[in-house]
């Protein structure tokens, strides 16, 4: 945590109670933490890029993804990954690559270079199957400041601003976004020191006695994530071969939040999906 220097000012009435209009005592403190929330979102560096990986085969999904990747599968009559552009778009986030694998050319010739939308798309692909940080290595030397990256199967109502400023607050190499689970054994949950994570256990054993915050599959990363990515074309995992080497040297933090959230990876949770996905 960065050093903070006491500062005296004075600000008029009114300004005072827009001031403490901000403040929830979650999200925002007390006055101090909104007026430096305020000024870090006004002069603070933006990301401005964001990532999503679309790659899977979705073989959970099937028979769904035979004929298009998971990431395009239908929601209140959009494609999936529209809901993860959308919320992009709705924070001023507007330069996206998709990295490709699986039918990637359904994902093209629907979204082509995002003018439609109001973005700049761009796609890289993914040849043969690289894993989530195998196929995030094509981009290497193409992004040097922080950035969203985002799993393509994930829905989510996330605030992208309280996450930044949590990010900045905390100077790690990546903080990962926690979603809440009951059954624990299908993601990737998270213990925390304080917001710190200090382990990370891949689908545990029902039996395993662990905090239900799951990896949600939305994190915002610094640019030097990618120099711990090896320079080969094997299979890289985030989760089995990154996130332990930045556990271990505390420099990878989780934000909970507690909006609607899903992993559309089987046809149980499409059907929930249907029925409750609210955006």
């Amino acid at each position: 945590m960065s050093k903070r220097q006491r500062l005296t000012i004075t600000l008029r009435p009114d300004i005072l109670k827009q001031l403490d209009s901000t403040i929830d005592e979650h999200n925002v403190r007390n006055r101090s933490h909104a007026i430096e929330r305020i000024l870090s979102e006004s002069l603070g560096p933006k990301i401005q890029r964001a990532v999503i990986l679309t790659g899977g085969q979705g073989v959970k999904l099937r028979p769904f993804t035979y004929e298009m990747p998971k990431s395009m599968i239908p929601v209140k009559n959009r494609p999936l990954l529209e809901y993860s552009i959308d919320l992009l778009r709705g924070y001023g986030i507007k330069d996206v690559v998709i990295s490709t694998g699986y039918l990637g050319d359904r994902i093209k010739d629907h979204f082509h270079d995002g003018s439609r939308l109001g973005m700049s798309i761009s796609y890289i692909e993914e040849r043969k199957p690289l894993g989530n940080a195998g196929a995030l290595r094509q981009i290497k030397g193409l992004i040097n400041e922080p950035f969203f990256l985002i799993y393509g199967d994930v829905l989510a109502d996330i605030n992208l601003i309280n996450f930044v400023d949590f990010h900045k607050q905390h100077q790690g190499v990546v903080s990962m976004a926690l979603s809440s689970a009951e059954n624990i054994s299908d993601w990737g949950v998270v213990k925390l020191n304080g917001t710190r994570i200090v382990e990370l256990t891949e689908k545990p054993d029902k039996s395993m006695h662990l905090s239900g915050l799951i990896n949600a599959g939305i994190f915002v990363m610094e640019p030097e994530v990618l120099n711990l990515i090896p320079n080969n074309n094997k299979y890289i995992s985030f989760e089995k071969d990154i996130f332990p080497k930045l556990t271990e040297a505390k420099k990878i933090y989780g934000y909970p939040f507690g909006g609607q959230w899903f992993d559309v990876s089987t046809p149980k949770i499409y059907e929930r999906v249907i029925k409750e996905w609210r955006k």
